[in-house]
């Protein structure tokens, strides 16, 4: 499952493969901010991501999708 996290300031996301449910990544995300701090996060391959909560814009928890084919539409 993607995980995507917006910084404020920084124009890129922090972007992870969570292998946590959406549920228990929901959860952490919700305890952070709601005790400030920071947003520790790991992925898939056991890197810890880490976030002032503070400089945390947004998170966006995704569902692992299929691989789309095709040329998209015009």
């Amino acid at each position: 499952m993607e995980v995507r996290i917006g910084v404020k300031q920084v124009s890129r996301e922090v972007v992870i493969e969570s292998s946590q449910k959406p549920e228990e990544v929901q959860e952490i995300v919700s305890a952070a901010l709601r005790d400030g701090g920071t947003l520790e996060l790991a992925d898939a391959k056991g890197h810890k991501v880490v976030v002032p909560v503070d400089a945390v814009g947004y998170v966006e928890i995704g569902v692992e999708e299929a691989g789309r084919v095709g040329f998209g539409s015009y």
